[in-house]
C-alpha cells in the first residue's frame, strides 16, 4: 500500500484526477461519484455517465481503475458500476416536461433517407438503454408507421382533467407518433400549412409522452412552417442534418443547416450524418463502391465546423428491413448495425457536450 489510507476522502482525492474525455473536467467535480463503498483492500463506487450511449465508457472504467491503483494501491480491488443520467437543460419546461433533450432531425432536400436514419437512431438509442421517441412531423408524407410494421395501429385516445389526450404508441421500445396513424392508409393530407401546424403542436401538447431521454423529430424537407412551428413551440435541444455525399442534396442541407444556425433561430447543430456514403455488396463486406460520391458530408460538417457523426453505407438490408417494417439495426445486420450504433453513439455524445457548455435554446419568437 502507498501513503494513502484507504477512505472515502482518498478515494475522491484518486478520482479527482480522472478526467471526462469530452467535457475536459475530473469526473469529481462533475458529481460523477456515486456510492463510495470500502472493504478489506477493496473499494466500489459507482460512475454516473452523460448518456447509456456514452462511447467512452471502458475509457472512463479503466482510467478510474488505474487511478486507485495509482494514487492508492496496487493491491486495491476495485469494482466499478456504470450508470446514467442523461443530461438536459429543459428543467421546468412546461411543454413536454418529462422530455430532456429535443432533436430535430433535417435534412434541405428529399430522397436522402432522412426517415430511415431516424428510425435507426432511435432504435440504437433505446438499445444503450435510453428512453426514446418520435414525432413523425412530415405532416403531408409520414413514413415512420410503414418503417415500424405500425400501419395499423392507432393511438390510444382517453379523457384526463377534462382534457383529450393521445397516447403515443409503441413499437420496437420506441414511443411515436405519426399522421400516418390518424388517417388511413392512402388518404392525401390536403391542409394549408398552418393547419399542419396545428397538428404538430397537438403531437406536443395534447399527447402523453412520460419520462423520455432523446424525442427525435422527423421533420418534412426544405425549411418550411413546419419547421417554424417545431422552434417556436418547444426549445430545441439541437439539430442534426441528413445528407449524401452528392452535390445536389449538400445544396440543399447546407441550407437546411444554415436556417438552425440564423440569429433569430440559434439552435445548435449537432452535427451531420452522411447516408449511403458508399455501397457495399453483401458478399464483399470490406469493398465500398462510391456511387454517390466521396466525402461530401465531412466537406458540408468542416465547412460549418460541426462534427461528422456518421457514415451509413448503401446496403439492401438497410432498403428491405424499412419496407418490411423492421428497422435495419433491428435485423442483425452486422454492417448496418454498426453504423447505426457508432452514429448514436456520437450523437449522445455531442448532446451531453451541448449541455455542459451551451445555455438552454430559447423558443423562437417570430412577428
Amino acid at each position: 500500500m502507498s501513503d494513502y489510507r484507504l477512505s472515502t476522502e482518498a478515494v475522491l482525492r484518486a478520482l479527482s484526477t480522472v478526467e471526462e474525455p469530452d467535457l475536459k473536467r475530473d469526473i469529481v467535480s462533475l458529481n460523477m461519484v456515486k456510492d463510495v463503498v470500502l472493504g478489506i483492500d477493496s473499494v466500489r463506487f459507482t460512475v454516473v455517465l452523460t448518456t447509456p450511449a456514452c462511447p467512452l465508457k471502458e475509457v472512463i472504467r479503466k482510467r478510474c481503475e488505474d487511478a486507485i491503483h495509482t494514487h492508492i494501491g496496487a493491491n486495491v480491488q476495485v469494482t466499478i458500476d456504470m450508470t446514467s443520467d442523461v443530461t438536459s437543460t429543459r428543467m421546468n419546461a412546461p411543454t413536454l416536461p418529462g422530455v430532456k433533450n429535443i432533436i430535430a432531425v433535417s435534412s434541405g432536400k428529399g430522397g436522402v433517407g432522412k426517415s430511415t436514419v431516424t428510425a435507426n437512431l432511435a432504435i440504437a438509442l433505446h438499445k444503450s438503454g435510453a428512453k426514446v421517441g418520435i414525432i413523425d412531423a412530415d405532416i403531408y408524407g409520414p413514413s415512420m408507421p410503414t418503417m415500424f410494421g405500425a400501419e395499423n395501429i392507432q393511438p390510444r385516445i382517453f379523457q384526463q382533467d377534462g382534457l383529450t389526450r393521445m397516447e403515443p404508441i409503441q413499437q420496437f421500445g420506441i414511443k411515436m407518433l405519426s399522421m400516418g396513424l390518424l388517417v388511413a392508409p392512402g388518404q392525401a393530407i390536403i391542409w394549408r400549412g398552418t393547419m399542419a401546424g396545428r397538428a404538430l403542436q397537438q403531437f406536443f401538447s395534447d399527447a402523453d409522452w412520460g419520462e423520455l431521454d432523446y424525442l427525435l423529430i422527423d421533420l418534412p424537407p426544405g425549411t418550411g412552417d413546419i419547421h417554424l412551428t417545431l422552434v417556436q413551440t418547444v426549445p430545441v435541444t439541437g439539430a442534426i442534418i441528413v445528407t449524401t455525399p452528392q452535390k445536389v442534396a449538400l445544396a440543399d442541407a447546407t441550407k437546411g443547416l444554415a436556417m438552425f444556425r440564423q440569429p433569430q433561430i440559434n439552435v445548435p447543430v449537432l452535427g451531420v450524418i452522411e447516408n449511403m456514403s458508399y455501397f457495399t455488396p453483401a458478399e464483399l463486406p470490406d469493398h465500398k463502391y462510391y456511387i454517390f460520391g466521396k466525402g461530401g458530408g465531412q466537406l458540408l460538417a468542416d465547412q460549418f465546423d460541426v462534427p461528422m457523426l456518421g457514415q451509413i453505407p448503401l446496403v439492401q438490408s438497410i432498403r428491405e428491413s424499412g419496407d418490411e417494417g423492421r428497422p435495419a439495426i433491428s435485423s442483425g445486420d452486422p454492417i448496418a448495425t454498426a453504423a447505426f450504433q457508432d452514429a448514436a453513439e456520437a450523437l449522445a455524445q455531442q448532446v451531453a457536450i451541448r449541455n455542459a457548455t451551451i445555455d438552454r435554446t430559447e423558443r423562437v419568437q417570430v412577428a
